[in-house]
């Protein structure tokens, strides 16, 4: 089959096609046709980093985590799944699991679930990286109707998912941008915007909860904004991050005695750890996508299989509102 390989690692890598054997059906896995996938912060980063990244596969590597795509050959002990099925799904890419830069994949089926009916694959393929990783923030911070939720950087691919998805729930949603463009996708999806160039944390705060915080900050920034996240959070509020790779003082954490999750959700692919707790994510996600509620936002450029270098650098640019798409 044809793919994108990645031959070797660095600032200055490239992809190049190749063909390849098409991988074989296995033991509790489906094999899938892909038509679309998605271009996500981490996949720029194994391109970059290599194997100074724990996760990154041995060159030369196929890349991609995200698909959607069509099931054509399903392997013993799956019973979820036919011939024909529309799926979408995070499912390689990364460690010893072949990705989604080529024609097909074979997929854990723990690792998958059926597509909206009311969105494109192209727009299903955006969602599997980020939706799960807004949701399992948003769960694990005890989200609940009528609380107050700050979602740094809401017109990112995890922030633009996770404000809707914190309206889905109830609550009452604010969000950080730093342009005109962001500011205004984020008003669009629903939530208040907040410029954080020309408004102070304090001055937000003060404004939009009469000084006493945010139930709950998700920030989609993290690293030294974590600081930002605790200096917006209520007492006992929680944090939900997906960027803490940094060395913080935690003081004002202690003294609001906040809770902090890192949601890291690469781990049940890495380790193989209850990974059917991302279909049944994936297929609650499809449902809140059907009822209306979820509305994936891609970039306005179009890129093929072949254009995966140009792909991951528009990503790269900071220039992409919503998420990077490729078509098969």
């Amino acid at each position: 089959m044809n793919a994108m390989l990645v031959n070797t690692y660095g600032e200055n890598s490239v992809f190049e096609p190749a063909e390849i054997p098409a991988p074989e059906i296995k033991l509790g896995h489906v094999l899938i046709k892909i038509a679309a996938s998605s271009v996500n912060t981490v996949d720029t980063m194994i391109r970059k980093m290599g194997k100074d990244l724990p996760l990154s596969p041995d060159t030369p590597a196929l890349l991609g985590m995200d698909f959607a795509g069509t099931v054509e050959q399903v392997g013993d002990g799956v019973t979820a799944y036919a011939v024909g099925d529309e799926v979408y799904g995070c499912a390689g890419g990364l460690a010893d699991l072949p990705g989604t830069l080529a024609e097909y994949i074979v997929a854990d089926a723990n690792l998958i679930a059926r597509k909206a009916k009311n969105i494109s694959m192209r727009e299903a393929a955006a969602l599997p990286l980020v939706a799960i990783t807004a949701y399992e923030g948003l769960i694990r911070a005890g989200i609940k109707a009528g609380q107050k939720v700050l979602v740094h950087g809401g017109s990112g691919g995890v922030g633009h998912v996770a404000l809707q998805l914190a309206k889905h729930f109830g609550a009452e949603v604010y969000s950080t941008g730093g342009g005109v463009n962001q500011l205004k996708l984020i008003e669009q999806l629903g939530a208040t915007p907040i410029n954080y160039k020309s408004e102070s944390v304090e001055q937000y705060v003060a404004q939009h909860t009469n000084g006493s915080g945010f139930d709950i900050v998700f920030d989609s920034v993290g690293g030294p904004n974590l600081t930002n996240s605790f200096e917006a959070a209520a007492l006992n509020a929680h944090i939900a991050t997906t960027v803490s790779m940094v060395e913080i003082d935690l003081s004002v954490a202690h003294f609001k005695g906040l809770s902090l999750h890192v949601v890291f959700m690469l781990i049940p692919m890495l380790h193989n750890h209850r990974r059917e707790d991302h279909a049944d994510i994936l297929t609650q996600l499809t449902k809140i996508v059907e009822q209306g509620a979820l509305q994936p936002v891609l970039d306005e450029t179009n890129f093929t299989i072949e254009q995966a270098g140009e792909a991951h650098a528009r990503l790269e640019s900071g220039q992409a509102m919503g998420k990077v798409v490729i078509s098969h």
